[in-house]
């Protein structure tokens, strides 16, 4: 660990120093002087003097520096048989364009914009846009349903949302104005105008507030960046919170782009010109941070594919796109490899493919199985590395820092804290634990650039969500342990938000999506593990009494209660009826007690339990289950 150690002590001695140094590969319209302002500890801002536009470090600044000519996007849509690429020149001209479309609704510095757009072009196009006139984007995943979305237009406030006609999927098309009329019907903000993306899958039924796209672009003038301080908003992006109600991370520009750009090169060793390929969504933080800005940070080339590269007969769907663009590394979830070893456990298809441009997989979003590790290396012969980070922090937690030091790879473990973040296991009463036990997995504040500085219009609840339960710390809500050579093991939430297949979601969502039904009394969700997605959810219902439903139509009907409020994107399928739930004397549900039943463990009695024989009958279901 040379070089590693050497880079990681550094951040550590001399934060201040070392991110000043790191803000050098940034065009600043203002140059910061000052790294860290303290003043209003612990809501910590990152360059305070700095200013400068995200858009003109994504794509002006790579043209004017003569590679223009360069492919900045290369878009890849099998479910629309299309392709097509941008260089740097003409992504630059298309998003100026359309941030002088947005200009012309009145869109001005600090206003929101909500982007409910599939993965085409345009989704890349509107972000980057908000970021040139220093509006601030909310990107919105396009598989939620009406209440997920009208909760993030009650919350940001947007004067416009920006979305498509529809998004197509191998099986189907979702149509997504009727979706946004919904939303929009149950939230008291109304957005002055709808842009609107009609596509020819499904085009949508236009409204004296909606405005068409393509003329909005037609008739629009370019516009120039507009430079922001570096502690201003570049966007909002919400994430599940334990009470139901979305988390509105906010990413500050100038912190966010220094991070980014050093990840790339330090984390990901990917350099002007390279390729490179995240398979995600961007209305997820991996999609924000490593489909969208970091890539175009550094002059790379980014690769969008629309469509899901698994779970269809293709499975040779990775590699095709792998091969035919030369990509250097890839970045996906560990949910992605089980589905192809599924369809393809020998891998006959990448002999198929040529990929020798191919270097690195990069894993996240969800823990890395040492069996999905060991296949995925064996059939691709090249280093697998497993990572780990949250939609809060932005970027990498812990890492195997490629661009430093390719370290040995531990099959389980994320490997090593990286530059920045000083990462502690502790327990409950904040002491921290020796190597090799299990613990709270924590960051000692100040966290480095990057990462959330508060959430959207409520400092208070960023300080009690993260901040509250170890003095001077960040709570990351998952555990884990260091082991004797500082490796990091990350094993699960902590909290009541399950991961399925990279997506937070919060079972308290899921729960308030049951507890609509009228013949549930009170119920319980709780991940379980899968195969496949890593995680589930799995639901179990108490009914009202008298009530009498047929259970296989009850059933039914809370799946699609799930998808009507949280969307598809739940996986939810698995409900049971049960007596009655586990409860603690003072009424807290045993919720780990009953992920540990559902997963097959021989779960001992907790000593707070109310009712022990409430066990024995929910294990008596899940058995017949079985």
């Amino acid at each position: 660990m040379g070089a590693y150690v050497e880079v990681y002590d550094r951040s550590m001695a001399d934060p201040e120093g070392f991110w000043l140094a790191a803000a050098e590969d940034i065009d600043w319209t203002r140059k910061p002087t000052m790294a860290l302002d303290d003043s209003r500890a612990p809501l910590y801002r990152w360059f305070p003097d700095g200013e400068l536009n995200t858009a003109h470090n994504a794509l002006d600044r790579h043209v004017e520096s003569g590679r223009g000519d360069q492919t900045a996007l290369i878009y890849d849509s099998p479910v629309t048989d299309t392709k097509a690429s941008y260089t740097y020149t003409e992504l630059r001209e298309y998003v100026a364009t359309f941030a002088g479309a947005l200009t012309s609704l009145g869109v001005t510095k600090g206003d929101r914009v909500i982007i409910y757009l599939p993965m085409v072009p345009e989704a890349i196009v509107a972000m980057l846009a908000c970021a040139r006139i220093g509006a601030v984007h909310s990107v919105v995943f396009g598989g939620f349903a009406p209440k997920e979305l009208a909760a993030r237009v009650e919350d940001a406030q947007p004067k416009v949302i920006v979305a498509a006609s529809c998004g197509i999927e191998p099986s189907r098309v979702v149509e997504y104005k009727p979706i946004i009329d919904d939303a929009l019907a149950a939230t008291t903000h109304q957005p002055d105008h709808v842009v609107m993306l009609q596509r020819q899958a499904a085009t949508a039924a236009m409204t004296d507030r909606d405005v068409d796209w393509h003329d909005l672009v037609a008739s629009a003038s370019p516009a120039d960046p507009v430079p922001v301080a570096a502690t201003d908003p570049l966007y909002i992006l919400y994430t599940s919170g334990t009470t139901g109600k979305p988390k509105g991370v906010v990413r500050d520009t100038g912190g966010h782009a220094v991070a980014l750009a050093w990840s790339m090169r330090n984390v990901y060793d990917v350099a002007p010109g390279d390729v490179w390929w995240t398979a995600s969504d961007v209305g997820w933080v991996v999609g924000h941070s490593y489909i969208v800005y970091g890539p175009l940070l550094v002059g790379a080339t980014t690769v969008l594919y629309e469509g899901k590269p698994v779970g269809t007969p293709d499975a040779g769907a990775f590699w095709r796109v792998l091969s035919e663009h030369r990509a250097k590394a890839l970045f996906t979830a560990p949910t992605a490899l089980r589905a192809i070893k599924k369809m393809d456990p020998k891998a006959t298809e990448i002999a198929k493919y040529d990929l020798s441009a191919f270097q690195t997989l990069f894993m996240a979003g969800e823990r890395l199985d040492p069996e999905t590790y060991h296949w995925a290396h064996d059939v691709l012969g090249v280093p697998v590395i497993d990572h780990w980070w949250q939609t809060e922090t932005g970027w990498p937690i812990a890492a195997n820092p490629r661009g430093l030091e390719t370290l040995p790879v531990k099959p389980g473990s994320a490997t090593v804290p990286v530059p920045g973040y000083d990462v502690q296991v502790l327990d409950q009463q904040g002491n921290q634990v020796p190597a090799g036990q299990e613990g709270a997995i924590a960051i000692k504040l100040p966290l480095p650039p990057g990462t959330l500085p508060t959430l959207w219009g409520d400092d208070d609840r960023y300080v009690e969500s993260y901040l509250s339960r170890y003095e001077g710390y960040y709570l990351t809500g998952d555990s884990g342990y260091l082991d004797s050579d500082g490796y990091l093991f990350v094993m699960g939430r902590t909290d009541d938000v399950i991961n399925v297949a990279g997506h937070r979601l919060s079972t308290g969502s899921i729960e308030a999506a049951l507890a609509s039904h009228p013949a549930v009394a009170e119920c319980a969700v709780i991940g379980v593990h899968d195969a496949l997605k890593g995680q589930v959810p799995r639901g179990f219902v108490v009914l009202k009494s008298g009530v009498d439903v047929e259970e296989d139509t009850l059933r039914d009907e809370l799946v699609a209660a799930v998808r009507r409020d949280i969307g598809p994107v739940a996986a939810f399928r698995d409900v049971s009826v049960v007596d009655a739930l586990p409860k603690t004397r003072s009424g807290k549900i045993l919720r780990k007690t009953m992920r540990g039943m559902a997963d097959g463990r021989d779960e001992p009695v907790p000593s707070t339990i109310e009712d022990p024989g409430v066990l024995d009958s929910l294990r008596s279901v899940l058995r017949a289950e079985r």
